[in-house]
């Protein structure tokens, strides 16, 4: 509706692919793609904010598992391997336009930080190895699969989602595909239960809105461990 109405002076739609700031909502089918046909209608830019889901959800981010390509985009500490930095690409017609190609000025502190610079190559290469993203995804589907697992076998108020090593337990039952949904989460049970989890010595993210991430370094024990102070948890607090 809105690009029906301004559709030609809308300059550029930035979204996040999957969203991660407000739980881990992944895209219905058709979103992205629709995204791309206005951007391509109305000659709009199609930018995604790929600072959670570049390097977590595949080597490719989200545009590579999706298989839509944005113009631009952004990326944050996964490059520095978690310090400070921040970078953007895009089309080759676009970023002709930064100097000193072209006449956009762009600098900042932390542009070219040797530190986080030496720290990002080191994360490249270890991720370029041979089935990281396969081990590091099934290790991932095995936990937030398990976590569903729970949730139906005790028939709880809780909704979990997940794409590949990013995921997120909502207290809201039915199911959560957009904000109308995440803004109905319980956030003072969610307080409850990272309490309770933080005293059994599980550290999640202290907010019912950020993403939890299965990571690499994480064993199968760690994640069984955890699996079962989560099912105990929740049984006391539910």
């Amino acid at each position: 509706q809105l690009y029906s109405e301004a559709g030609n002076d809308i300059a550029a739609i930035i979204v996040e692919p999957i969203a991660g700031n407000m739980g881990v909502v992944s895209p219905v089918d058709g979103f992205l793609s629709g995204l791309r046909a206005l951007c391509d209608k109305f000659q709009s830019l199609l930018i995604f904010d790929e600072i959670i889901t570049g390097f977590r959800v595949g080597s490719g981010g989200a545009q590579a598992l999706y298989n839509i390509r944005p113009d631009i985009t952004t990326l944050g500490k996964i490059i520095g391997g978690g310090l400070p930095v921040g970078a953007y690409g895009g089309r080759k017609e676009i970023m002709e336009k930064i100097a000193p190609a072209g006449p956009v000025y762009q600098a900042g502190t932390l542009s070219g930080n040797p530190l986080a610079v030496a720290a990002g190559l080191k994360t490249l290469d270890l991720i370029s190895k041979k089935e990281f993203f396969n081990k590091l995804n099934r290790k991932a589907n095995y936990f937030f699969n398990h976590i569903k697992d729970i949730i139906q076998k005790y028939c709880l108020p809780l909704s979990a989602n997940h794409v590949n090593s990013m995921g997120c337990l909502f207290f809201k039952q039915g199911g959560v595909t957009a904000y109308s949904d995440v803004m109905e989460s319980d956030t003072d049970m969610y307080a409850r239960y990272f309490k309770k989890i933080l005293d059994k010595g599980i550290y999640l993210a202290p907010s019912q809105f950020e993403a939890t991430f299965v990571s690499a370094a994480h064993s199968m024990e760690d994640l069984n461990y955890t699996l079962k102070i989560i099912e105990e948890t929740l049984l006391e607090i539910l």
